[in-house]
């Protein structure tokens, strides 16, 4: 007998949902016990996203022990906490792996698993996926039932509103589960919710409820008082109204760590025709006492000591590009009063949280609702304020609009400080921040700008505050390269390149964090090297004196080369009439995987011997063709 029959011998049986559903119902507390401990000791010593998996194991269990898992299909809302449904769906041995080059991917994916039967990574899409299944499998005269699971937080988009919306006008039989652990509501679980939650499930009170429809339908006005008079007695243990008056039958809430009632509730809700709402009320970071006490900061752990709950120390040096623009802030919001900071529900990941205790009355978190947030700095703007969106650049995508038709048709001085761009480690390709350059370089009015450094990040932030007009500053997740910030705030040359390293090769043209990888790459290259500071405005005068003097160019930057940086230097190039060649190094036409930052680029070959490699086969290439001869006109 192995440590692991000891420790896990229920969680040792299940290597699919089917041998979970072989269980009797009374063994799964424990099968959740352990499921718990498995996470716990697994990703101490790997971390990844943690507490939202805790808060779920009950929930998850519940999931595939009533629905015939993959025939029937569960959906997840962003993700995070899908490490059970993982553990139990065939990867558990995997579960070390995860978030790392290879291994498991950080959220559900269609390649990864049959289980796993949507895609995701950002918030809210659940209910549209979910309802999508539906329609089609009714479409196709299936059978198969479908269910999703939305959090709390991710029903602030406005997306799940629109999907909520349709879904009640429809005949879907689908299940939506509200997983809710906002513990401010944790007083109306109990025995007496549990009970009229199974009471409204069941098959007794549908069956009353749909036959009363029936008989009441030549008699409108007592049709409606007993509708009315149904809500109300609903309303005494749940709050319903909401979702009834979309066109769901509302059930809850419901104790969301009670694994047998879940089971229960789940089976009656299958027999129900319709879409179905179950509110679900969980404890983030349930079982793990730590976790429970402080779910943000457990949200996605380091490796941790789990017993105690000590986390590792995070690497010294200087600070992060986050806490660089946490302390631009508060420094701008003290001196000019008409700063305000904007944020969708990333207040520690965007480090703004020094910032929220000293200036609560300029700071909006607005939950997960970015268009919300563009379009309300848009109003900020008209109004004489200086609205900063503080935003990961995957996160603006879905703000595309707002950000083109509020703010910058209108041209309003709104600076958006794009966090996270480029490659960002494990959390994989939904998350990277591969093409805000792409998509934003071609809006007019909007300025693009791209910090090497540290210190340039805290100088362009305050030069771009001072343009009059819609702006961008992109930087990296993480630390850069160890440049020291200075306290003092000096605007630079507005739209003005600076030139690096002079050399009698091709002129490197630098956009953003990779400089100090392009400083290494070229120095057995002989090359010049120009640090660009600004996609748009593009220095012409800069790329024009590079191109007669150099007779070539590179251009590097941690953006997809798909209309990128390096597009806009060949547009400047075309346009002025220069001939000169040059080669685009950024991000390739692929939506690359998951794995530390410099995992990533090294899998785009930014390294600074990948990029070396690049430049010399095709300078190389250049020089067969006698291209190298050829005048820069």
């Amino acid at each position: 007998m192995t440590d692991s029959d000891h420790q896990y011998p229920l969680l040792d049986r299940i290597q699919t949902p089917a041998d979970l559903r072989a269980l009797p119902r009374s063994e799964l507390p424990r099968v959740a016990e352990e499921l718990r401990q498995y996470m716990v000791q697994t990703l101490s010593g790997n971390g990844g996203h943690f507490a939202a998996g805790l808060g779920v194991v009950e929930l998850t269990l519940a999931l595939h022990y009533a629905y015939q898992t993959p025939e029937d299909r569960i959906v997840w809302d962003v993700g995070h906490q899908a490490y059970p449904h993982k553990i139990l769906t065939g990867r558990r041995e995997q579960l070390a792996t995860i978030r790392k080059v290879g291994g498991l991917a950080p959220f559900p994916k269609r390649e990864e698993s049959e289980y796993d039967t949507f895609g995701v990574g950002h918030s809210s899409t659940s209910v549209s996926a979910a309802l999508g299944m539906s329609l089609a499998n009714r479409a196709q005269g299936g059978s198969r039932k479908v269910a999703a699971v939305i959090g709390d937080g991710a029903m602030t988009a406005g997306m799940a509103f629109e999907a909520l919306n349709h879904a009640g006008s429809t005949k879907a039989d689908m299940l939506i589960i509200l997983n809710d652990n906002d513990m401010s509501i944790s007083e109306n679980v109990g025995a007496l919710s549990n009970y009229f939650s199974r009471v409204l499930s069941s098959r007794l009170y549908g069956g009353f409820r749909e036959g009363s429809k029936k008989a009441l339908e030549a008699l409108p006005p007592l049709r409606e008082l007993v509708r009315k008079s149904e809500e109300h007695f609903k309303g005494l243990v749940a709050p319903a109204s909401l979702f009834e008056e979309l066109g769901l039958n509302y059930i809850g809430p419901v104790d969301g760590h009670d694994v047998e009632t879940l089971v229960e509730t789940l089976e009656n809700l299958q027999q129900r025709p319709g879409p179905q709402f179950l509110h679900v009320v969980t404890r983030k970071g349930k079982g793990y006492g730590p976790a429970e006490l402080d779910p943000i900061t457990w949200h996605g752990p380091g490796k941790f000591d789990p017993e105690t709950g000590e986390m590792a120390p995070k690497g010294g040096g200087g600070p992060s590009y986050s806490q660089v623009f946490g302390q631009w802030a508060c420094d701008m919001a003290t001196e000019d009063e008409r700063f305000a900071a904007i944020t969708p529900a990333m207040r520690e990941g965007s480090g703004l949280v020094e910032y929220h205790k000293r200036f609560r009355d300029r700071y909006y978190d607005v939950g997960i609702a970015e268009q919300h947030s563009v379009t309300l700095a848009a109003g900020l703007a008209c109004e004489g304020m200086k609205p900063v969106v503080a935003i990961y650049s995957t996160f603006l995508q879905r703000a595309y609009d707002q950000a083109i038709h509020d703010v910058a048709v209108q041209n309003l001085p709104v600076l958006f400080a794009i966090d996270r761009a480029g490659p960002v480690g494990g959390d994989g390709a939904t998350h990277a921040g591969s093409f805000d350059i792409s998509f934003l370089r071609c809006l007019p009015n909007m300025s693009v700008l791209v910090p090497a450094d540290e210190n340039e990040c805290r100088q362009l932030l305050y030069t771009a505050w001072q343009h009059n007009g819609p702006t961008a500053v992109r930087y990296p997740r993480g630390k850069g390269p160890g440049v020291a910030v200075s306290e003092t705030m000096e605007a630079l040359p507005w739209g003005r390149a600076e030139q690096r390293r002079t050399g009698k090769g091709p002129a490197l043209l630098n956009f953003g964090a990779l400089l100090d990888r392009s400083h290494e790459a070229v120095e057995s290259l002989d090359m010049g090297v120009w640090n660009m500071r600004f996609v748009k405005p593009l220095d012409l005068e800069a790329v024009q004196k590079a191109a007669q003097d150099h007779g070539a160019l590179v251009t590097l930057e941690d953006n997809s080369s798909q209309g990128g940086a390096g597009t806009a230097v060949l547009e400047a190039l075309a346009a002025a009439g220069i001939r000169c060649p040059v080669l685009t190094i950024g991000l390739p036409d692929a939506y690359l995987g998951h794995g530390s930052r410099d995992d990533v680029l090294a899998e785009a070959g930014l390294t600074a011997e990948g990029i070396r490699e690049k430049i010399e086969k095709w300078w190389a290439g250049l020089d067969r063709k006698g291209n190298k001869q050829r005048l820069v006109s």
